[in-house]
């Protein structure tokens, strides 16, 4: 299971962050995560799908698009873990870029 939390921050080494960093940082690597899963996701997707993805996205609708994936892509649990991967060993090799830049 993912988990987009202060536990991630303290398995890459960026627990020393004050509470504001932390939060910025953790929203980052969620809304980084969601745009790489969808643009994977929307690769794969016909016209027709795409159409039928955005209404439940538009509609604000997560009930309705997680349902919508697991019918038309059952594997899109595999491709957020691999997204989540390779994304937080982007982030891990970052760790001292990102402590210099917020210690500047």
């Amino acid at each position: 299971m993912i988990k987009i939390d202060e536990s991630l921050l303290q398995e890459i080494g960026l627990n020393s962050l004050s509470s504001d960093d932390k939060n910025s940082l953790l929203k980052h690597i969620y809304e980084t995560l969601e745009m790489r899963v969808g643009v994977r996701l929307a690769d794969q997707m016909t016209q027709q799908q795409l159409d039928e993805f955005e209404k439940y996205f538009e509609a604000k609708d997560d009930v309705g698009a997680f349902n919508w994936l697991e019918t038309n892509f059952p594997n899109y649990k595999e491709i957020v873990q691999e997204e989540f991967d390779k994304l937080k060993v982007e982030v891990k090799a970052s760790v001292p870029s990102i402590l210099q830049s917020i210690q500047a």
